[in-house]
């Protein structure tokens, strides 16, 4: 399968965030606007592929430059499927934000309510916006069914590492309301193992109730990053599981990981530890 990997910016005022209209090139060919986009060079790292092309396409040099989010999804391409890699940052600007386009851009705008556009948004920046801010976009393809996203947040826990084990998970709507939550005993595995099979039983109960664009929460920073490609897998005993949730996610059209402190996933981790105090009690 084919991966495209692509930084992406989000640059905001009192005004709403900052989108670009792309250089039509050939003129029949359709009118897109977007983020501002770049890809990364051979021996660059993401944040100086983000300055770099922030600088060449909008003449803006980045104050401040955080890392928001790392999304993937997977989208048609001819009769095969491409891998989206999408590393998104927040970026200030110094001074007043005054962008010169060129070269990729004619001109900017910002966009303050995505839910009523006259301008066509493009394939990354429509995913980024309803993905990363969680924001709806009145002119998506249907290739999204934004009705139905959720956010399952999903962690594992074990006593001993290895020892009893357990795994949890939370399924939120829109509003931050929680549809389900449950948790369930493995029996005897490593932290490491609970926190795989706790995405796979996120994975699995997000197809069983056939919802279509998923963001995963996890806290483990590992399974994030190997599940986005960002960390390589060293532990045989974990590729079986792995590629069974690379294979399980092509069900969604879109799906996210995100990395939270533990502290943000604390009813997913309940969940978890009182599945392994069921067993331990009897």
């Amino acid at each position: 399968m084919k991966q495209r990997i692509r930084v992406v910016g989000i640059i905001r005022n009192e005004d709403g965030i900052l989108v670009f209209k792309r250089n039509r090139g050939r003129s029949e060919s359709p009118v897109f606007w977007e983020l501002p986009t770049g890809k990364i060079k051979f021996g660059e790292q993401p944040e100086e592929a983000m300055v770099r092309s922030l600088n060449e396409y909008t003449g803006l040099t980045a104050s401040s430059i955080v890392l928001k989010d790392v999304i993937t999804f997977l989208a048609p391409e001819g009769s095969s499927q491409l891998s989206n890699l999408y590393i998104v940052y927040e970026i200030g600007i110094k001074n007043e934000i005054k962008p010169v386009p060129k070269d990729r851009y004619t001109s900017y705008k910002f966009i303050k309510d995505f839910t009523n556009l006259n301008i066509h948004l493009n394939e990354t920046s429509l995913s980024v916006i309803e993905i990363v801010e969680e924001k709806t976009v009145s002119n998506r393809s249907s290739m999204r069914d934004t009705a139905n996203s959720v956010i399952i947040n999903v962690d594992g826990a074990s006593r001993g590492n290895p020892g009893p084990a357990g795994i949890g998970y939370v399924i939120y709507d829109n509003s931050g309301k929680i549809i389900e939550q449950g948790g369930e005993f493995i029996g005897f595995a490593t932290s490491r193992m609970a926190e795989y099979y706790a995405m796979r039983k996120g994975v699995e109960r997000a197809l069983e109730l056939d919802y279509k664009t998923v963001k995963f929460v996890s806290d483990s920073l590992m399974v994030v990053n190997q599940l986005l490609g960002i960390f390589s897998i060293k532990n045989q005993d974990i590729m079986p599981i792995y590629e069974d949730i690379i294979s399980k996610i092509t069900g969604f059209e879109a799906v996210s990981f995100k990395h939270v402190p533990r502290s943000e996933n604390v009813i997913a981790d309940r969940e978890a530890n009182i599945a392994i105090d069921n067993i331990l009690k009897r």
